[in-house]
């Protein structure tokens, strides 16, 4: 492979990083793909795609943005693989991050499934209801289908029988509020000091593996792994427990295709923020996220890999 065959990064749409060790040679396949869906953090992001869209917006959209995008992700990210190259240093790791605002379209969305399937995994639509206009959904649709290639052209660039890591982040409790014009009056009600706290807290971290028969599609031993290691810091591992995963979601067609070689996981963002706030840009904390990327490296640090298979 020779290092142009790399996907490209795309403005506004997608950056990839290769975190390569200090042995592994610059056309090495990538053993190891991280893909942030959710991976537009800024505010500047948020900021030009409202710019370039036609119809009106709810006022304080970006307050939604920022509660709704998987902040720390990115970092935790780039950490945990610079642990991995580094214990193993002729590996390579590629990270895919979208910079597209799931505010306005989702890139871990099936966009053409119906409504009522993204209500039944208990997510967000693909295209939120604020995006009216014909043009508006023809530019997102393009942007959509652009970090897709671009995502494909990713797995397509790993060793084979290389592993994906699905990173997110997700707020500290389960809100229920109805995405719709009202959505950010509903967020501002439901994060008052009195009502917050009633909301129902989730663990510091989730894997997202049942289906909605409770079948697991993660790999069984890396989540042993990964509870064992988290569980010293007095942390639980859900299996879950925030919503399933479900076929209306991206995740799925990866799941179904690589069996055991994908996993999807959520990490609660006020263990990566300093301070935790979900209405602004948050600073993440390095010695934090140093705290997540250490243990999970090491719960992930032969699977898929050729050394990691007999």
């Amino acid at each position: 492979m020779q290092p142009d065959l790399f996907p490209s990064s795309v403005p506004h749409v997608a950056d990839v990083l290769v975190v390569r060790g200090v042995a592994a040679a610059p056309d090495a396949a990538p053993d190891l793909l991280i893909e942030l869906p959710h991976g537009a953090t800024a505010t500047a992001d948020f900021d030009a795609f409202a710019a370039e869209l036609e119809g009106p917006l709810p006022d304080g959209l970006v307050d939604f943005f920022h509660v709704n995008t998987d902040v720390g992700a990115f970092e935790v990210a780039v950490a945990t693989a610079q642990r991995l190259v580094a214990a193993v240093t002729d590996r390579s790791v590629l990270i895919v991050r979208s910079r597209i605002p799931r505010t306005f379209i989702d890139c871990n969305r099936r966009i053409d499934a119906d409504p009522a399937e993204f209500r039944k995994g208990g997510m967000t639509p693909g295209v939120m209801p604020w995006v009216r206009t014909a043009a508006d959904r023809a530019l997102l649709h393009g942007r959509y289908d652009d970090y897709m290639a671009t995502l494909g052209a990713a797995i397509e660039a790993l060793q084979p029988g290389a592993a994906t890591l699905l990173l997110h982040t997700y707020g500290p409790r389960t809100v229920g509020v109805e995405v719709d014009d009202d959505v950010v009056t509903s967020l501002r009600e439901a994060y008052r000091p009195d009502v917050i706290e009633t909301w129902p807290m989730r663990p510091e971290l989730d894997v997202i593996s049942r289906d909605l028969d409770g079948h697991s599609h993660a790999p069984a031993e890396v989540v042993q792994t990964l509870r064992a290691s988290f569980a010293e810091f007095g942390w639980t591992v859900g299996d879950s427990a925030a919503y399933p995963m479900h076929p209306s979601a991206t995740a799925w067609d990866h799941v179904i295709a690589r069996p055991g070689l994908v996993l999807c996981l959520e990490v609660r963002r006020d263990l990566l923020a300093d301070p935790f706030d979900p209405f602004t840009e948050m600073r993440i904390s390095p010695s934090k996220v140093a705290r997540v990327a250490t243990p999970l490296a090491a719960a992930i640090g032969d699977w898929g890999t050729p050394r990691g298979r007999p």
